[in-house]
Order: C-alpha cells, then structure tokens, then sequence
C-alpha cells in the first residue's frame, strides 16, 4: 500500500521560508501537536502494523514511477490538489467539510476511485454529488491506551463534564450549560469540567480516574474521536444528541442546509444515553443514574471500532477498488 498525509505548510514571506519557519516553531514552541487528521494517519498506520499489512508512507518517488498502484491520500486537501496524480486515488477521509468545495471532482478527476469521510450522516451529506464513490470510514481507537486499567482512581466526582460546543456559545452557556449545571447541583451530583482544544490526552485520562461517567456537549461530530476515546475507557456517557441542521457557520445557512446531523454517530444502548436538550436533560439524567452500572461502552468500541478493525474495513474499500482495476 502506498499512503500519504501532509500537513498544509506553504511559504509566507518568500520562497522556501517555511524550512526555517518549522524549525524556528519546533525550537520556539516545541514538538507539534497531533491534530485530527494526524491522529487518522497515525491510527491507520498501527492499525495496519497490527493486522500485518506493509505500506510505504508518502514515497512521492515510488507512487510516480508506479502510476497503477492505488494512492491512498489520507489528507489534508492539498496532498492531492497541489500535484498530479496518474494513479487510481482512493481520497480521504481527511479532506474538506462538504462536496460543495468540488461537486464535479469525480468529473474533473476520474482517477479518484474513492471519497472517504469519517461518519454515515457525512456520506449522506456527500452523496448527492459523488454517489456511491463517498463511502463512510472511521480510523481506530487505540484500546491499549484508552482502557479502564488507565482510569483506575477514587471516584470522586459524579460527571466529567466535556465541553466541546463549538458556536453560538452565548446562547448555549445561558441555555444549556449552565441550567445543566444547576440541575446537577439539584440532584447532588458532582462535576469537573474538561475543555475541547485545551488539554492533553494525559489531562483527560486524570480526569476520567476520578469520574464515574461523562456528559458530552457537543452539536455534532462527524466521527467523535474524544467521546470513543472515553467510551473505550468503559466510562459510560449522557450525550447531548441536538440533531437538526449541520450548524458550520461558514457554509450554514447560506451555502448548505443539511439534517439530520448527530453528535454520536459511532453508538448503541451498551454507551449510555441521548439527550436532546435542556427540557428533556434531567428526566434523561435520571434513567442514566439509575442504569449505570449496566451500560458496557468499552465492548461497543471492542466490537467495532479497534485499530484493528477500521484497518481491516479500509483494506476491505482498498481491495474493492483494487478489483475494479483489473
């Protein structure tokens, strides 16, 4: 297999600048962080090790003096966009938030065999434009490290509260968060608060030793790597399920109207239980206290979402597309 992922890293001030930015950035602020798509690339690669598939990772040179060999472009965008590709493409699943970027891609590049994106109500959101070629793909989690032998501690709090609402966050601190709060505080129950975008996965596991359960806030995940990761902790969760619209401010409403959305697209009965609101949150609150013990999240991700299994599920598409080839 031929794999490629590259950080977005264009010259600014003048030609080449971005060597010694990057090594000026390392010096300055240290090794950078993973982000989302990293952490796809990085999941699929241990997933591969383990089910024993080889892969040669972003070998620009071999990929072009072998234009019949698929190229699996994991992202971002411009891995693909700023070079030309002779090979059969297998494109995603970190690439842009909506096919309106480029509805007529699969026209304009009949080399892209595949669209991945992380979850089934994006590849509903894609299909009408790229049709049975968007395929829904999540990466692994990583069972070892996210495993309830890493969140043994005192229990000392009741919730974990995880914070990851992403806009208007005016109107849902006054209307969710906060009347949330109160009502936990009503039953007795106690909480920390954990922050999207401002911790470490190390800071999270200190968190989940002393929580005995999660509330997740979020509008909607097109994977939801953070609530997995907690799931696979055999930390059970209350999640704020809104549905609606997609509510990307960038293309929503102008650009884009989508429904249904959900903020847990990866989950069954074993992971806990939804809520849709602040009208129906303690009545919910409630049966979730009450079935805690029951609930069995890390066996839903054991069963479906190990590094192992999504490795095995992307070798399932890359040979489908291989077939077609032939």
């Amino acid at each position: 297999m031929n794999i490629f992922y590259q950080e977005p890293d264009p010259d600014r001030w003048f030609p080449f600048d971005r060597y010694p930015r990057k090594i000026i950035r390392r010096l300055v602020r240290g090794k950078r962080k993973i982000g989302g798509v990293g952490q796809v690339t990085l999941n699929l690669l241990k997933g591969l090790n383990k089910i024993g598939i080889e892969y040669r990772f972003n070998d620009f040179r071999y990929i072009k003096k072998h234009p019949d060999e698929i190229a699996c472009i994991i992202g971002k965008p411009g891995v693909f966009f700023n070079r030309k590709w002779a090979n059969p493409v297998i494109f995603g699943s970190g690439i842009y938030s909506h096919s309106i970027e480029y509805p007529d891609l699969l026209t304009r590049y009949p080399n892209v065999k595949r669209v991945l994106v992380p979850g089934e109500w994006m590849r509903k959101m894609f299909e009408p434009d790229y049709g049975k070629q968007v395929v829904a793909w999540p990466t692994g989690i990583d069972t070892e490290f996210w495993s309830p032998d890493n969140v043994q501690g005192p229990k000392t709090f009741d919730f974990l509260i995880y914070d990851k609402v992403m806009w208007k966050r005016d109107q849902y601190t006054n209307e969710l968060i906060e009347p949330l709060k109160k009502i936990l505080e009503k039953h007795r129950l106690t909480y920390q608060v954990i922050a999207y975008g401002h911790y470490t996965h190390a800071e999270l596991i200190e968190k989940l030793k002393h929580s005995k359960a999660t509330i997740f806030l979020c509008e909607h995940e097109t994977q939801g790597f953070a609530y997995q990761q907690i799931l696979a902790t055999g930390t059970p969760i209350l999640a704020w399920d809104r549905g609606g619209f997609w509510q990307d401010p960038y293309y929503y409403p102008e650009k884009v109207q989508y429904q249904p959305v959900t903020s847990v697209p990866y989950w069954d009965d074993r992971c806990g239980i939804k809520f849709k609101g602040i009208e129906d949150f303690e009545e919910n609150l409630e049966v979730f206290t009450t079935k805690l013990a029951s609930f069995n999240p890390r066996a839903y991700i054991l069963e479906n979402l190990t590094l192992e299994k999504c490795a095995e599920h992307y070798m399932k598409i890359y040979n489908e597309v291989k077939q077609e080839l032939l």
